[in-house]
């Protein structure tokens, strides 16, 4: 009794641990709703949103076994995105594929933008820092103005 209560309690551990959050979940579900529907407000049931919820989880368990076949018979242990999109093609989910690379290359070029501003940020920091005298040089610097005003006062 006491087995089947733990094996009860780990598999629900096991269960919400690879559950999808409910809120992004909801968000995708309604954003695609609004766009079918433009005219109608379209109200989504809890046990529709689960349902939406498992359906996806499954579909990335099988996606991701695709993918990690299509990886091994390459001998590679690092899954990357033509391995993913080559698993979409062999379980005939073609018409993602091209929706996905545009999205996957939107995503490249937001981060590399992203990735260049930053860089030039701390190109910008450190010729500031570079031309910024020593601590105690302007410590010093400090002092000396201190006392100049002083003396004019």
């Amino acid at each position: 009794m006491a087995e089947n209560k733990e094996k009860e309690v780990t598999e629900k551990v096991v269960s919400e641990a690879e559950e999808l959050p409910k809120t992004i979940v909801r968000r995708v579900v309604k954003d695609k709703l609004s766009q079918l529907s433009v005219n109608s407000e379209i109200a989504v049931l809890r046990d529709a949103l689960q349902a939406f919820s498992e359906s996806s989880r499954i579909f990335i368990h099988y996606l991701s076994s695709s993918a990690n076949e299509v990886c091994k018979e390459s001998n590679r242990q690092i899954i990357n995105a033509e391995d993913v999109f080559k698993a979409l093609e062999e379980i005939e989910f073609v018409e993602f594929i091209r929706p996905l690379r545009s999205s996957l290359e939107e995503f490249r070029q937001k981060n590399a933008e992203r990735k260049s501003g930053t860089a030039k940020a701390m190109d910008t920091n450190k010729k500031a820092k570079r031309n910024d005298p020593p601590a105690p040089a302007r410590r010093e610097a400090r002092k000396k103005r201190r006392e100049d005003d002083r003396v004019k006062n």
